[in-house]
């Protein structure tokens, strides 16, 4: 099924259920009012939402409307938790070369992840606004999922069973900022502000066999200012699965319903020819590693950071073509 959140004045916004082809919506009321109520009570209530979902697809929705994205909050507009990954080690492995820096062991063994800021996400259509284009205003187009609860030790089998639903994300960087604060020692905090959301959050079996041990083997594509630069799929360069990633956060802790937990930046190998000459032809889901590649060909970055007033669209479609989470749509502005 595909759930969203409507704007309706408060905090956490009004629970919806929303057709698979996105073209209907239809409030969730007398079953529950809020996301985070779900996913606190998921055996109960998912199966009542489930047979909304059915009712809605054959039709027969008595209340049904037309799905706007805009009117969508974040699916969990606030959440108890939002650890984000960098799952895809060729990004890392990208921006590491670029300054001549070698890729330690334990990063192939050990899954990267920081703790980011969870009670203000963005909307998908809602303005990303910042005070400083100085500050490097970069995108960052992911894959995310929502968890019940997954007890303290879980391994990642048992990890990967607490996944209730997946989004798309937008973990929004501000590349200027993060030189600083690694040299703290102490990790990101102002240089990772709000993560928006896609309009919609979807179970596992929305993907079918596109959902395949942990990761989705689809297509992520980001256009920026109405140009294509990434069509990265998300599936075999993950080097871990949500399941690790999960697991990693349950290692000292138990991980509650509701909690979101990101895969980083989308990224995939590049392809090297005859002569030597590495391409990346699925283009790049953050201008950060657009950046790096451009420092390893060329010895110096050429692309910029954004500007205010460009725009960013993200987007993950299934093997039909039809878009599975709708598109997140933003615009940069000086939020002075």
């Amino acid at each position: 099924m595909k759930l969203a959140t409507y704007r309706d004045g408060s905090r956490d916004g009004q629970l919806v259920v929303v057709s698979r082809d996105l073209a209907t919506a239809h409030y969730a009321t007398g079953i529950a009012a809020k996301l985070q109520q779900v996913l606190d009570d998921w055996n109960f209530l998912s199966p009542q939402l489930q047979d909304l979902y059915e009712t809605l697809n054959q039709g027969k929705a008595r209340h049904a409307f037309p799905f706007d994205p805009a009117q969508c909050m974040a699916p969990l507009p606030r959440a108890y938790q939002w650890a984000d990954g960098s799952a895809y080690i060729n990004h890392v492995e990208l921006v590491r070369a670029a300054r001549n820096a070698e890729v330690p062991k334990s990063f192939y063994e050990d899954p990267l992840m920081y703790q980011g800021g969870s009670d203000d996400f963005l909307g998908p259509q809602e303005e990303a606004r910042f005070l400083s284009e100085e500050w490097g205003i970069d995108f960052e187009a992911e894959v995310a999922v929502v968890t019940g609860d997954v007890p303290m030790g879980a391994g990642p089998d048992q990890a990967l069973d607490g996944v209730r639903l997946l989004m798309i994300a937008n973990d929004w960087s501000l590349r200027n900022l993060i030189p600083n604060e690694l040299a703290k020692g102490f990790g990101f905090f102002q240089s990772k502000p709000a993560t928006a959301f896609s309009p919609v959050a979807v179970t596992p079996d929305e993907l079918g066999d596109a959902w395949a041990k942990g990761r989705v083997n689809l297509v992520l594509q980001s256009a920026w200012n109405g140009r294509k630069v990434g069509m990265c799929d998300a599936g075999p360069d993950m080097t871990f699965h949500f399941g690790q990633l999960i697991a990693h956060v349950a290692k000292t802790r138990n991980v509650r319903a509701g909690s979101i937990i990101g895969s980083g930046t989308v990224s995939n190998k590049g392809v090297t020819d005859a002569k030597g000459k590495t391409d990346w032809p699925k283009g790049y889901s953050c201008i950060a590693e657009k950046r790096a590649i451009e420092t390893i060909q060329d010895g110096k970055p050429s692309t910029e950071f954004m500007r205010f007033g460009d725009t960013i669209r993200i987007e993950m479609k299934g093997k039909d073509g039809q878009s599975i989470f709708g598109a997140i749509e933003q615009k940069v502005t000086n939020g002075q």
